[in-house]
This record gives structure tokens, sequence and C-alpha cells, in this order.
């Protein structure tokens, strides 16, 4: 579950200034409904994507055939 600033926080600062969970959050929020977004939305979305792809990429914390999982506390 996301933890963290709200968009309307967010959208006051700077992609490059939000933290990997929230570009991952509102990305992956953003996918979801993306055909309904307006302009204005779909340019948020391709700045969080940019923002995304500038850091190389997110990275991932499941197992796969490379690498397994080790458990994190919270």
């Amino acid at each position: 579950m996301y933890v963290g600033r709200d968009m309307t926080k967010l959208d006051m600062i700077a992609k490059n200034e939000w933290k990997d969970s929230e570009l991952a959050y509102f990305h992956q929020s953003f996918q979801q409904i993306a055909p309904y977004l307006n302009e204005e939305g779909t340019t948020i979305h391709r700045e969080i994507i940019q923002e995304i792809e500038a850091r190389g990429g997110l990275s991932r914390d499941e197992a796969s055939w490379a690498k397994g999982t080790t458990p994190k506390a919270d």
C-alpha cells in the first residue's frame, strides 16, 4: 500500500525530487486511468515516465530466474 505525499503536494515539486515509490504509485495509477486523461493528465503521466527512464527504471523487488527475494522489515 502506498504511504506518501499526495498529488496535491507532489504537483508543486519537480519530478526529480519525487521518491521512487511515489513515481511507481502514480505511474501505475495513471496507467489505469489513461483512456480518461485529459491533455494535462497525459502531460503529467509523460513527465513521470520520463523521470523513471532518467533514473534508469524502477527497481523490482520480486523474484525472477536471475535473482531471488529477501524479506524486508517494514
